[in-house]
């Protein structure tokens, strides 16, 4: 992360070896990505990281350094199960939203930048698609949608 730059670079991935937790590379080339973060992430991620400081000194030699931004009290991989059942449900509950998965929040992103227009390239680059086709297939539901601000746009440059 650089926050002063408000990114964040995505270089691995985490996943399920067998029953165990391990970091590997991204599934695709293009997974491996630097993605801009709005002024609220990059405050909350400030917050959060003055906390886990705070947290570092409480654990003293418990505490394993991995690099990691979010971690278990220890330093260590989180349990992905585990982070959506103690912390990430709890936080929907008391935002008053529905249940939803980690993966249907990133649907939720890329669906409002397509409709606010943003560029497919860009919402493939941040999504770290290996292809435009596949956002477009993926997001293809969205597309009507865009079609009419396109058909918008022609109108206002030709009135």
């Amino acid at each position: 992360m650089d926050l002063e730059a408000r990114t964040v670079q995505v270089r691995r991935t985490l996943t399920r070896n067998g029953g165990k937790l391990d970091v590997g590379p991204t599934k695709t080339s293009k997974g491996g990505r630097t993605v801009q973060l709005t002024r609220d992430a990059t405050e909350a991620l400030q917050d959060h990281l003055a906390q886990q400081l705070v947290e570092i000194d409480k654990a003293g030699e418990v505490w394993q350094e991995n690099g990691l931004v979010f971690c278990t009290g220890k330093g260590t991989l989180i349990n992905p199960t585990n982070l959506r059942k103690r912390s990430f449900a709890p936080l929907l509950q008391r935002a008053g939203l529905p249940p939803m998965t980690f993966h249907q929040l990133r649907h939720t992103a890329a669906t409002i930048l397509l409709l606010k227009n943003v560029n497919p390239k860009v919402v493939s680059e941040m999504l770290g698609h290996a292809t435009i086709a596949i956002t477009l297939d993926t997001y293809s539901h969205v597309l009507p949608d865009i079609q009419h601000s396109a058909v918008a746009a022609m109108e206002e440059a030709f009135s």
